[in-house]
């Protein structure tokens, strides 16, 4: 079973059903529901058209749900627009849908929450994590979303700002995550791109696309985390880092300075440095200024603590890191690696011990793991 076809397919056939009639929560369920049908079919009868398969059967499927509660009227004319067999048209649905979730009736973060769910993919859990919520919490906003927009026509699309939001998320669950969505997350900012003149627009593409070049250098050929400090940085793909500069000098210049353009400017300034020990973390901390008073997030100033700690030594970084809540995810990480670069090796490893308890992915536990061990096994020495 192709998980990554059924996730590429699935905002094509949503568009469909959305366009030939059903409201958006019935064709999302109606999707989910062709999903786990091509999940228990394919294995062993696999389609020619997966496409026209998919939205043949969750078609089929909302025809289903109507008519347990529609007349008999509407059922009869709902039958007629059912598609004809055969290929299902190429049609690229998915920044449209991105845009008809973010919804004004919606709050952003309802969108948001709908549109990873509904349109990107992502499981609750996955949301939640993003969120910093728990997924009950999400389950609860998704479902609350959901029904606000059941029967809604989806003539008014949400504005940019959510929808940058969204592709942010499902870029960072793509790059970090057990599901590779962060390529489609830049295809989709280059078409926004393409299609709106918007420096934000612009800063997310460039931050995207500075993330994306250091992906090979990652990871180590067992699958275990390279931290940046460590990467080959010939591994780095020159041409993406060069593309995202220059989209971000030329938003800069624009000085309509917001987040995703505050972000890229700090990726690009550790792409710029030839090695980590050149990487110019004073301007880094600047930048980080800036994007705490752009969003007053606590997850950007648990970053600036690291910063300052490379900029005015571990001691100064740990005193940015007391005003924080230490129930912020990663925060046990920053702790650890700030008290290890400044000799006290026992409260490291305590802290990384404690780090790899709450990661929330394999990658990064074996990665805390093994420098909870490597410090244990240093002061056992």
């Amino acid at each position: 079973m192709n998980e990554v076809l059924l996730r590429s397919l699935t905002p094509s056939v949503l568009g469909i059903l959305v366009r030939r009639g059903a409201d958006f929560a019935a064709a999302e369920d109606a999707v989910q529901d062709a999903l786990v049908e091509a999940v228990r079919v394919w294995p062993a009868d696999p389609p020619r058209d997966p496409k026209g398969w998919l939205v043949t059967v969750a078609w089929r499927r909302f025809l289903d749900a109507t008519r347990a509660d529609t007349a008999r009227r509407r059922r009869e004319d709902l039958v007629e627009e059912e598609p004809a067999p055969g290929p299902a048209p190429a049609v690229d649905d998915t920044l449209q849908l991105y845009f008809q979730c973010a919804h004004p009736s919606l709050t952003p973060s309802s969108a948001v929450a709908l549109t990873l769910r509904a349109v990107g993919g992502l499981t609750t859990r996955q949301i939640a994590q993003a969120y910093l919520v728990p997924e009950a919490t999400m389950a609860q906003r998704i479902s609350r979303a959901k029904r606000t927009v059941s029967g809604v026509r989806f003539d008014q699309p949400g504005d940019v700002a959510t929808v940058l939001r969204v592709l942010y998320l499902v870029f960072n669950e793509g790059y970090s995550g057990d599901v590779d969505l962060a390529a489609e997350a830049i295809r989709l900012t280059r078409q926004l791109a393409a299609a709106i003149d918007h420096p934000e627009v612009a800063g997310l593409l460039a931050l995207m696309l500075l993330h994306h070049a250091r992906r090979a250098a990652r990871t180590a050929p067992d699958g275990s985390l390279v931290p940046l400090a460590e990467q080959d940085r010939g591994r780095w793909d020159t041409e993406s880092i060069t593309e995202g500069v220059e989209i971000l000098q030329t938003a800069l210049v624009r000085d309509r300075l917001g987040e995703f353009q505050a972000q890229a400017a700090i990726a690009a300034l550790h792409a710029d440095a030839p090695t980590a020990e050149e990487t110019d973390w004073v301007q880094i901390v600047e930048w980080y200024d800036e994007l705490a008073r752009l969003t007053d997030s606590p997850i950007v100033r648990l970053n600036r603590a690291v910063a300052v700690g490379e900029a005015d030594g571990p001691r100064a970084g740990l005193a940015a890191l007391v005003a924080l809540d230490d129930s912020l995810p990663r925060h046990a990480a920053v702790a650890a690696y700030l008290h290890e670069r400044d000799g006290d090796v026992a409260t490291a490893a305590r802290l990384y011990a404690e780090a790899a308890r709450k990661a929330p992915n394999l990658a990064e536990r074996d990665h805390l793991t093994r420098q909870a061990a490597r410090l244990n096994a240093r002061g056992c020495r």
